[in-house]
């Protein structure tokens, strides 16, 4: 299951109260305060992993707390420091504030940690107030409460391209191709209902990452379909290829298709409208020869790299990937 939403509850731990004690050993005349400190509580961290790459886990875990402080006892004996806790994300989780109205971190590299939660001081036992005129102190601290929020998670997928379309224009048959991932491919549409990741191999010890991002239709923005669900995943990318169906069974006119997933785009983010695309007319082996030509005017006009390929027989394959290293080599503005 692909979970890319989550909301939690986390609280580092407490410190340790100070102790109030005095000497009272038999030979140890005006012995004194002997109240220990008590310990700090335990720090929380989020840490980045590879071996997650879904929010899955805090569906059925929402609440972490960080170890407590040890209070502190007599004989000058401080309490024991909190254990911290280190919560391990996927690689690309973002937190935000209950509210969901501010970044507070981007996980985006792996092994990265992050203190979101600060353990409370321990509070100072009485022989820490020793004076010279105050030679039996009775005052004492309590330990400081840890800090205690909720965040919510976002997983934004990491990849260097996505893919992007009507649903069945094709996405999820490109990637089984020029990849190693396995996704669920069928002639009906919302096949894919979570991102798919294939690592593409080109050249010697080259790659790339693409993400199949499920099928976008009009409105996505607003939440229709799938897209306004996985938009956020394509925000990541450095370069969008828009596949769009040539056969007779996709759109009767590709050009009103681009142009829907474009807008879509743009209400949704302007990140994503400014991203490098390639136009990648699909299933040329089934194609209808008008809507192949509409479509490679369209992007003659409007300055646009169109690129013809067929995932069933292979064709354009090859130049399709040229293309896509050629973008990710050039330098970015």
């Amino acid at each position: 299951m692909f979970v890319d939403h989550a909301k939690i509850h986390v609280k580092a731990g407490d410190g340790g109260d100070g102790c109030l004690a005095f000497r009272r050993e038999k030979y140890v005349p005006r012995g004194g305060p002997s109240g220990g400190d008590g310990g700090n509580g335990g720090h929380l961290y989020f840490r980045t992993t590879p071996h997650l790459n879904t929010l899955l886990p805090f569906k059925y875990r929402q609440h972490f707390k960080a170890g407590r402080g040890g209070h502190g006892s007599g004989q000058n004996r401080h309490g024991k420091d909190g254990a911290e806790l280190v919560v391990d994300v996927p690689v690309g989780t973002q937190v935000y504030n209950e509210a969901h109205e501010q970044l507070l971190f981007d996980l985006d590299k792996n092994g990265q940690m992050e203190l979101v939660a600060k353990g409370g001081r321990g509070g100072r036992g009485n022989a820490a107030f020793a004076t010279a005129t105050n030679q039996a102190p009775r005052k004492i601290e309590a330990g400081e409460s840890g800090e205690e929020t909720i965040f919510i998670l976002e997983l934004k997928v990491l990849a260097d391209v996505g893919l992007i379309g009507y649903p069945n224009a094709g996405k999820s048959t490109l990637i089984s191709v020029i990849s190693a991932a396995k996704p669920k491919i069928a002639d009906y549409p919302f096949t894919t209902l979570a991102p798919n990741l294939g690592v593409v191999s080109f050249r010697e010890y080259q790659s790339f990452v693409v993400a199949d991002i499920p099928g976008l239709i009009e409105g996505a923005h607003r939440g229709s379909g799938l897209g306004h669900q996985f938009l956020r995943h394509v925000e990541r990318t450095r370069l969008l290829v828009h596949l769009v169906d040539m056969s007779d069974s996709g759109e009767a006119d590709p050009v009103h298709a681009v142009e829907t997933i474009l807008n879509e785009l743009a209400l949704y983010s302007e990140v994503l409208r400014k991203k490098p695309e390639i136009i990648a007319a699909s299933k040329l082996d089934a194609a209808n020869p008008g809507k192949v030509d509409r479509l490679r005017s369209y992007c003659q006009e409007n300055d646009l790299i169109f690129q013809g390929i067929s995932a069933v027989t292979g064709e354009g394959i090859e130049d399709l990937k040229n293309t896509i290293v050629n973008h990710l080599e050039a330098p970015e503005d």
